[in-house]
């Protein structure tokens, strides 16, 4: 019993460092990557959809990213959804694809960006703690229930604390290096 709750714990901290790295990859380092689009929606037949699955996503280039559509109807709908994003760049449509270019990001951009990455540290280390506190709950319920002893329930909880700080020194390892991508010029 006390096992499956260290599963669960483990596998739900991890689910927390991974869903931050997901995050950590719409940012903008100095080279861009497709991650600034991924969370964009395009509107295909009433159905907001990613625009990854409406076109080919591809960055050309360090300042550059093209947009194929699979279906040239999508152009206007694919660039008002780039625009609706606001992620700091005008699309350039030029009739068969789209594309952003990126201008070189300035010092205030980058000090702007590393604490967007801070916010989304801070939401990740709320995430883990939570998930120590549902842990620790079950196993002050278990004690509660007499299924395990006082010295079991001490030791259980330990252990979690543990996890806890693995996955938090993971995420600060994380930042870290995020943070160096960011101020990279």
């Amino acid at each position: 019993m006390i096992n499956e709750i260290f599963e669960h714990t483990a596998d739900h901290m991890g689910k927390s460092i991974e869903s931050l790295k997901r995050d950590f990859a719409s940012l903008r380092t100095g080279k861009v990557t497709t991650g600034i689009v991924d969370n964009i929606r395009v509107d295909y037949y009433g159905t907001p959809t990613a625009l990854n699955q409406v076109g080919n996503v591809i960055a050309t280039d360090a300042t550059t990213i093209s947009i194929t559509p699979w279906e040239k109807s999508l152009l206007s709908d694919i660039e008002k959804a780039i625009q609706e994003a606001n992620i700091g760049v005008n699309p350039n449509n030029d009739g068969d694809f789209i594309k952003l270019f990126f201008p070189p990001m300035t010092s205030e951009q980058r000090q702007e960006i590393v604490k967007q990455a801070k916010g989304m540290v801070e939401t990740a280390k709320i995430a883990i703690r939570n998930v120590r506190k549902d842990g620790n709950d079950k196993i002050k319920k278990l004690e509660k229930e007499k299924e395990i002893s006082e010295d079991e329930s001490k030791k259980a909880q330990e252990q979690i604390q543990k996890l806890t700080d693995e996955h938090i020194a993971k995420v600060e390892e994380a930042f870290k290096t995020k943070e160096a991508d960011i101020l990279k010029v």
